[in-house]
This record gives structure tokens, sequence and C-alpha cells, in this order.
């Protein structure tokens, strides 16, 4: 199942330290290359900027006290699938964000592979 995740470029958007680890770690034993993580908004922007390619992205939705909605509005632009990461699960997302792949703090391993599959368009084998 993982091996379809093998060698994807994952952003990683979290202030928090051990929770950006923790995803690291995740992705990394998913086959995923984690990409950053970038612990502000202006961080992930400069991230999604760059030329190189970015299969997905994992969003803290508050980074650093911001809301992390201008890195999704500019990964949208990109065509690059994302998920959101809060503690509040979709409901704590603004109606405009509702119904986009979200995960609750705190996750799981399986949370995360689930949400990013599905976010990426990938079936289960």
């Amino acid at each position: 199942m993982t091996q379809m995740l093998t060698g994807r470029r994952v952003l990683v958007v979290e202030d928090e330290s051990l929770v950006a680890m923790l995803l690291e770690t995740i992705l990394e034993d998913m086959g995923c290359t984690p990409v950053g993580p970038a612990g502000t908004v202006e961080d992930g922007l400069a991230i999604v900027a760059d030329p190189a390619p970015l299969d997905a992205a994992l969003l803290d939705v508050n980074v650093a006290g911001r809301q992390v909605f201008p890195v999704a509005e500019a990964l949208k632009a990109r065509g690059v699938p994302f998920v959101f990461s809060t503690g509040y699960g979709e409901s704590g997302l603004p109606d405009e964000w509702r119904g986009h792949a979200t995960v609750q703090k705190p996750f799981t391993e399986a949370a995360i592979r689930e949400a990013l599959m599905k976010a990426m368009g990938v079936e289960n084998a």
C-alpha cells in the first residue's frame, strides 16, 4: 500500500518541532521524501514558490499564530494536493475549506497515510 507513496515529495508546514519531526518520520516510513518542515507561513510560501516538484503537502492550520490558508491557496494554484491538520478537525476550518482533506490532531500514521493517499488520488492496493 505505501509503495504507491514511495518517492513522493511531501511539504510539511508545522510550527511545533515535535509534531514536525513525527510527521517527517511518518512520511519517511511511508517512503516519502519530506520537504521542509516550514515553521511559518512565509517559509511555506517560499517553498511552494520554488519550482522544485511537490506531490502533496501537510498543512497545520495554525502556524506560529497565523492561519495557513495563503499556503493552501498557493498549493491549489499550483495543482498540488494537500491535507490540513488541526486540533479542531474539519469543523475548525472556515466554510470555504470545509470538505477538504483534514486530519485531526492527535493523528496516527494510518490517518496521515489515508488522507495523503486520498488527496493524491492513490488507490489502496
